[in-house]
């Protein structure tokens, strides 16, 4: 059956055509899938036809004691195949998480995974009717169009939309494992690291993040010159402090990140009064369609009471909640 192609339809092909295109193309056979779909073998196959009128091409070649996929129809199938079980996923979740309290997240891997996740065992026990979803991106997602209730971010006051809620700002502070500063000499002053492998992120120099760099920390304590014992780079800052935890090297890290392994001794700070401050801060933005709802407000709550003891941990003196511009 061939269709001209001024006679073809461009509207959407009925979904319940392809459930019966489906299970006839898996069993090769009308009658088993009209059992299947609970249905007569005659409804089957005007389906069937129905959606090759849609289509406008044959989709079966009908022979007396069997049926074949034509190549269109092999075509057809590949597409329903990847989409009809993603559709019928998505469905089954909707149908789960039905009436259940939820709070969706959107943040930067790193901040995620060093930060935010750590934390989270203890919000889920209090919390035990909360579902959490985190969606853990680079790419900053518009709270007006996605479906998420809050997102996490990191940049400059000046790029953050109103109502940002600031959680804490950042220093920057070379860190190392205890026992790889025990390998080698006593580190006294900046120039001591350069026993050791700097740790530093793979495009940090031609980014938009050059303030994270090791070269700006020296140039920072006049030491332009200094090279160190190799370089070790990495895309991430979980995969910069991870190798700085296993003992690889010293880290340039944010500060804030690393607060709870400098707080139980997995992480030494070396120079505790050489930080340097970065123009960057982590904020809290609340996306429209969440604002009101009790599980929004309350996992702000716990967020920020995470937020004040990073600051704390980290000695962030003024506090942002007893100022009205920290900034």
């Amino acid at each position: 059956m061939l269709h001209s192609q001024t006679h073809l339809r461009t509207r959407p092909v009925s979904a319940g055509y392809l459930r019966a295109f489906e299970a006839v193309a898996r069993h090769l056979n009308f009658r088993a899938a009209a059992e299947e779909m609970a249905l007569t073998q005659s409804a089957v196959s005007r389906q069937i036809q129905s959606l090759e009128e849609e289509v406008g091409v044959s989709l079966f070649l009908r022979h007396t004691r069997a049926v074949e996929l034509t190549t269109a129809g092999s075509q057809l199938l590949l597409a329903v195949n990847n989409g009809l079980p993603r559709i019928d996923a998505a469905v089954r979740q909707i149908r789960q998480s039905a009436g259940r309290k939820s709070v969706s997240i959107t943040t930067f891997a790193s901040f995620a995974s060093m930060w935010l996740i750590p934390r989270l065992e203890q919000f889920q026990r209090d919390h035990p009717d909360i579902d959490i979803r985190i969606d853990a991106t680079d790419t900053s997602l518009d709270l007006e169009l996605a479906d998420v209730d809050l997102a996490l971010r990191y940049g400059p006051a000046a790029n953050m939309p109103p109502k940002s809620v600031r959680l804490f700002g950042e220093q920057l502070t070379p860190v190392a494992s205890p026992w790889l500063l025990k390998s080698g000499s006593a580190v006294h002053k900046p120039a001591d690291l350069a026993q050791f492998a700097f740790i530093e992120a793979g495009d940090a120099n031609r980014s938009h993040l050059e303030w994270l760099t090791w070269r700006r920390w020296l140039d920072g304590h006049q030491l332009t010159r200094l090279q160190p014992k190799r370089w070790l780079y990495f895309n991430y800052a979980y995969q910069m402090v991870q190798a700085a935890l296993t003992g690889q090297g010293v880290v340039l890290a944010r500060l804030p990140m690393v607060a709870e392994s400098l707080a139980n001794g997995d992480l030494i700070e070396p120079l505790p009064r050489l930080r340097i401050d970065s123009p960057m801060a982590y904020w809290l933005i609340v996306g429209p369609r969440g604002a009101h709802r009790p599980e929004i407000t309350g996992f702000c709550d716990w967020l920020q009471l995470q937020a004040r003891s990073t600051r704390q941990t980290i000695g962030e003196v003024p506090d942002p909640d007893t100022v009205d511009d920290i900034d």
